[in-house]
């Protein structure tokens, strides 16, 4: 869960004033996953986390790409 949360704070840090439906698809996968976590399912709130981190990624990747477009360093 803390990878996942680090992710979400680096695409989060990375991101402008527009916030990616991924990032924010990532924030409610790890919602999901703490309050899973707080029921003790804790195989579904592993699975949340895991998606979380994916989602996090594809947020930074996509801020990259449109960063790499729009010649910024």
């Amino acid at each position: 869960m803390s990878n996942a949360r680090q992710a979400i704070k680096a695409a989060r840090d990375a991101t402008g004033p527009a916030t990616p439906a991924s990032l924010i698809e990532a924030e409610s996968l790890l919602n999901r996953a703490e309050d899973n976590l707080q029921k003790r399912a804790y195989k579904q709130a592993r699975r949340d986390a895991i998606a979380a981190r994916g989602k996090a990624a594809e947020a930074l990747s996509s801020t990259r790409t449109v960063d790499d477009r729009n010649g910024a360093s």
